[in-house]
């Protein structure tokens, strides 16, 4: 199962960037979900480093396997759980 996240509607609210990302992961690990897409854009790149850095906090790099950028289409960042 893969759950998306796509962060155009609130990329201006940093704040809500975070909860957003913080609570798309949590999911993921209670429905044991394979795959978490999270779309932060193609932009400046500011967006994607934000949610990167996140995922790097070892509160939350604890929770999954790995982190891939995806190489054909760089506005996404895929999470993967197993």
């Amino acid at each position: 199962m893969t759950l998306t996240l796509d962060l155009h509607p609130i990329f201006r609210n940093e704040r809500e960037v975070d909860r957003a990302v913080r609570a798309i992961i949590f999911k993921a690990v209670q429905t044991k979900a394979e795959t978490v897409e999270i779309i932060p854009g193609k932009g400046s790149g500011k967006l994607k480093q934000r949610v990167l850095a996140l995922l790097r906090q070892a509160h939350i790099r604890r929770l999954y396997k790995r982190v891939e950028t995806d190489e054909t289409n760089t506005g996404r960042v895929l999470v993967h759980f197993n």
